[in-house]
């Protein structure tokens, strides 16, 4: 007989719905029908915000980032977990948990600092309204989302 040392997992067994299997087909539907409708309605927002040149303003422009982070952000975990609630062996391996954990904090990171961001040009836009354009320009906005994403 193999002798295997078990101290490091190659390896994790998923037991989300190990009580419950009959919630796994409902769930496998409803993240079917969902999650193609969030990635048409972020690449709608990201279309007429690139394509109608009246939204070419900062509101817009963190907007259209924020929709391709969140879609950035649902794709690290929905397929997945599609792929998981559609098998029968629910076991993910270690590299691969651990690659999903850290795309998933550093997109959720990323998106907390751009809401911040957004945030930030709101309180400008109603605050100072005469500084504005000033303060807002392209260059900073450009230059904030390069900096959240490399922050994070």
């Amino acid at each position: 007989m193999e002798r295997i040392n078990k101290s490091h997992p190659e390896e994790f067994i998923l037991l989300g719905f190990a009580d419950r299997p009959w919630l796994e087909l409902p769930l496998f539907i409803i993240l079917l029908l969902t999650y193609p409708m969030a990635m048409v309605g972020n690449i709608a927002i990201i279309l007429v915000s690139t394509l109608d040149s009246r939204l070419h303003s900062p509101m817009y422009f963190f907007l259209t980032n924020l929709s391709f982070l969140d879609m950035c952000y649902t794709t690290s975990i929905v397929p997945q977990m599609l792929f998981h609630l559609g098998r029968s062996k629910k076991t993910i391996s270690y590299l691969g948990c651990a690659v999903q954990l850290y795309f998933f904090h550093i997109m959720g990171g990323t998106e907390c600092l751009l809401l911040a961001i957004m945030s930030f040009d709101r309180y400008v836009a109603i605050c100072k309204p005469l500084h504005y354009t000033l303060i807002m320009n392209r260059c900073t906005c450009i230059l904030l989302v390069a900096l959240c994403g490399w922050v994070e």
